[in-house]
């Protein structure tokens, strides 16, 4: 039988709006806590069971820290522009913006229904004008300092969703929204210039709280490897290839160069058109397959372009090959074919039978490739030296010829951001072709001119690129100042935001184009220099792009004159405690720190850090034990549970379900376990109010001293199936002691409860207060809710357990039990004596023994 306390819970939600209990005040004296969930695509109807447990865990950590009296800001909002909210719209046949609203306003009745105490007077939205005017400001902040360009690029193309994809948004070869493998397409996109923060991506993880394996996930995505870039000269050019390897020892052994497809039409084709059209046959053919498809290709496949290379080290002339198995977002695109010492080489080579050399002494190459290290061979400037010398040496050679430098690789690539989709933020710049065909843009302003004159920066050769300073008042930022930007403006901040305009068609196009792009009215507009006729970009930025600062927003939503206030963003960063998905480890986290180091750099924000302390939740699977979907008919819903069990079993449930960072199994029998919990301390909260005795016995006031201890410390430390426990475990002991408990004793287990189960621990605690209100006086008329309350604090006195059970083995089996007081759990000399003496002990002792202690749990005796 379940409880119906339907009306009774909302009849706590509406005081508790009402009275705005957990609104955050900002610039207080009171310590800050900021705790951050990551705010909800509405892209379906309502939250499911994976964000309750999210949200629900927080919650009790934030509720926690108002009891104890600090300034808790704890927001939310809604992650409402992009691919997931438009998908949903697509399915249901009603426009993004219907159903991204009403999505809303279902989940934030749920939130609601669930007792989350967000301070909703800091609610934002992506979608609101007031919101994106920020994000676009942020856009064209990057774009002035040369992080945000245009370039046509190999781009992961799902012809599903009709959008390019970010590698990030690419998991095995599939559309990570959808699961449909995706296509490589070269099209002109807007880049991110995050690679220029790679190396402070991965040493500024020392200085945050992240679980090890997050910190793993960023530094492995970002995949900085130390090497050498060489250059190989194309005979009878002034083209040169260069490769980046991380073994440049091998330079001796390479008899092939292959450059990835789309690197070939960068090769000088004008002095060998003969074999252009052959090679862009294959071109095409390889274009077509899917990434995953040419990594996973057993046999690599490849053309040879005609073209020969010279090995700086001697000389010799080596075939240039366009290659399957060679791509773009690894090193240069171009990589030296060492057959010796490379599987992968090895195959091709036998495969189009290519000369294999031998360079580096070990392995019988004649079968395999030997990859591992030794004394170099058959190469003259470097014979004979070990591997790690010989690297030194032939490195050291090449940087005095010019030929090859010391250099880093990184699996990282510029963010692709530009969609091809209608429902996310417009990205505000405008093309001017006037402009362009005087190979004028934003560049060759005044604007442009004064911010590098002001960074004490030569300004070169409008065609050659520009180098800032590295240094943290110059801005770290590498500006390709292309004719591929020339025409380009960012909409003046004035006029910011550029609004979404309405549009009846939104689905997404056959061609690949944004269907802004038909939305004339809307495209043609005027050159913010030159006043002629422009176009605005019609490609929308993805939907990472709000949830790449929404944290700061927070601190001060309503803000029209900036982004948010200094002062805020200086009392309430960084945040203390943000936890979600492990997905969003090489993406949202990623692009949202990539984000605000940019902004520290420009002194936006005040902390080059967005987040302390990052946590992830398990994933919640079905009864089944398999990962919910409609069509396993195993999905979860939690209003469910909230209509026929209440909220706080749900809340209890989803802490209780087992360990906060492990995945686990839904189990019915579980949340009826709670809720059999929950009406049992009701009914003993009824019991010991009725009795109206003031004080417990001394055994109760120190059994709930050493409670508090245990919940604090298990909140604090994520343990929150085990807080659970502990709260069960207590109500056992009071079922059969209840002459022992007093209100005193009832008053601090609400308290604590609170956080978990806050509707329950409300009533009760407001039941409490009529019964003492008659014997103290106090005015049981006034609203002073539980959640206000001071956390209680632990006697210190009575907090040690009174008895600790150690359990005895002999050999690894069960020979005694022994009792011991609390104080004396670690007093390792003290529990040896006493198990020792022990007859069950002693008849089972072996002559020679050793002992191993483990304090508080187990003695084990075992023979030598």
């Amino acid at each position: 039988m379940s409880i119906d306390n339907s009306k009774e819970n909302k009849k706590w939600e509406d005081l508790w709006l009402k009275h705005e209990i957990y609104k955050s005040t900002d610039k207080d004296k009171r310590k800050k806590r900021y705790i951050l969930v990551e705010f909800p695509y509405p892209s379906g109807e309502r939250l499911h069971v994976g964000h309750a447990r999210s949200y629900t865990c927080l919650d009790a950590v934030a509720r926690k820290h108002r009891m104890q009296g600090e300034n808790v800001l704890f927001p939310f909002g809604w992650d409402a522009f992009g691919l997931p909210a438009e998908n949903y719209a697509l399915k249901s046949g009603i426009h993004p913006r219907v159903t991204t609203a009403m999505n809303i306003t279902n989940s934030k009745e749920q939130a609601i229904s669930w007792g989350l105490s967000f301070d909703w007077n800091r609610e934002i939205n992506t979608t609101d004008p007031e919101y994106y005017k920020w994000t676009q400001w942020i856009f064209v902040q990057m774009f002035k300092h040369g992080l945000a360009y245009k370039s046509e690029i190999a781009v992961n193309w799902c012809p599903s969703c009709k959008i390019n994809l970010a590698n990030e948004e690419v998991i095995d070869g599939k559309c990570e929204r959808c699961g449909t493998e995706t296509e490589r397409r070269l099209q002109k996109q807007w880049l991110l210039r995050i690679t220029q923060y790679a190396d402070r991506l991965i040493s500024d993880l020392e200085k945050v709280d992240y679980r090890e394996d997050i910190k793993h996930q960023q530094i492995n995505w970002i995949g900085r490897k130390a090497g050498a870039l060489i250059k190989f000269q194309i005979a009878e050019s002034d083209h040169d290839v260069e490769v980046f390897t991380t073994r440049p020892e091998t330079i001796y052994g390479v008899t092939y160069l292959a450059v990835a497809p789309e690197y070939a039409e960068s090769l000088p084709w004008v002095q060998n058109r003969s074999k252009k059209e052959q090679v862009f046959e294959y071109v095409r053919k390889v274009m077509r397959m899917s990434e995953r498809s040419r990594k996973q290709e057993k046999e690599k496949t490849g053309m040879e372009t005609g073209f020969k290379a010279l090995n700086p080290v001697n000389g010799e002339k080596i075939p240039v090959w366009v290659c399957d198995y060679v791509m773009t977002d690894v090193g240069t695109g171009a990589i030296m074919g060492v057959p010796a010492h490379d599987e992968r080489d090895f195959k091709f080579a036998h495969k189009h039978n290519l000369p294999i050399r031998q360079v580096v002494a070990g392995g019988d190459v004649s079968h395999e490739a030997y990859e591992g290290e030794g004394k170099a061979m058959n190469s003259e400037l470097i014979q004979g030296l070990e591997t790690g010398e010989a690297a030194a040496r032939i490195l050291g050679w090449l940087e005095e010829k010019g030929a090859g430098k010391l250099s880093y690789s990184l699996h990282l690539r510029d963010w692709v951001f530009s969609r091809q989709h209608y429902w996310g933020e417009p990205i505000p710049m405008v093309f001017c072709p006037k402009c362009a065909g005087q190979g004028k843009s934003w560049f060759t302003t005044r604007e442009a001119q004064e911010k590098i004159r002001n960074a004490n920066i030569e300004v070169p050769n409008k065609h050659k690129a520009l180098e800032l300073t590295k240094t943290l008042e110059q801005r770290i930022l590498n500006l390709e100042f292309t004719a591929g930007m020339a025409g380009w403006y960012p909409v003046p901040e004035e006029d910011l935001p550029v609004k979404l305009p309405e549009v009846e068609k939104y689905q997404p196009t056959q061609t690949g184009e944004s269907p802004l792009a038909n939305v004339i009215s809307w495209v043609e507009t005027k050159c913010p220099e030159c006043g002629g006729k422009a176009s605005r970009e019609t490609d929308t930025m993805p939907n990472w792009a709000g949830s790449s600062w929404y944290y700061l927003r927070y601190c001060d939503p309503h803000n029209d004159k900036s982004l948010a206030d200094k002062d805020k963003l200086a009392y309430w960063l960084p945040v203390d405690w943000y936890n979600g998905g492990m997905e969003h480890v090489t993406l949202h986290l990623l692009y949202s720190r990539f984000w605000h180091k940019f902004l520290y750099d420009i002194g936006a924000v005040p902390t080059d850090e967005p987040y302390h302390k990052r946590t992830s939740h398990g994933v919640i699977l079905g009864p089944d034990r398999r990962k919910m979907s409609k069509s396993k008919g195993n999905v979860i819903n939690p209003d469910d549970v909230v209509n026929k069990y209440g909220a706080d079993t749900l809340r209890m449930y989803e802490m209780f379900i087992g360990p906060f960072e492990q995945m686990v199994s839904w189990s019915w029998e579980g949340v009826e376990g709670v809720n059999r919990y929950l009406k049992r301390v009701r009914v003993l909260a009824e019991d010991t109010l009725s009795s109206r005795r003031k004080t417990g016995s001394n055994q109760a006031w120190a059994r709930i001293n050493r409670l508090i201890v245990r919940i604090d410390k298990d909140l604090e430390e994520m343990k929150f199936n085990t807080a659970v426990a502990a709260m069960m475990e207590y109500t056992n002991w009071w079922m059969d002691h209840k002459d022992d408990m007093g209100l005193d004793g009832l008053e601090i287990y609400i308290k604590i409860l609170a956080p978990m189960a806050p509707f329950l621990a409300e009533e009760t605690y407001q039941r409490l207060r009529e019964t003492t209100a008659n014997q103290d006086n106090l005015n049981k008329n006034e609203f002073t809710s539980v959640h206000l309350q001071s956390w209680p604090k632990a006697d210190a006195s009575v907090t040690p357990e009174e008895n600790v059970t150690v359990v005895v083995q002999i050999n690894g089996k069960l020979r005694d039990r022994v009792e011991i007081p609390g104080e004396k759990t670690n007093d390792r000399n003290y529990i040896e004596k006493i198990v020792l003496e022990r007859e069950k002990v002693k008849v089972k002792l072996p002559e020679m023994y050793k002992i191993i202690f483990i304090p508080g749990k187990i003695i084990n005796i075992v023979g030598v």
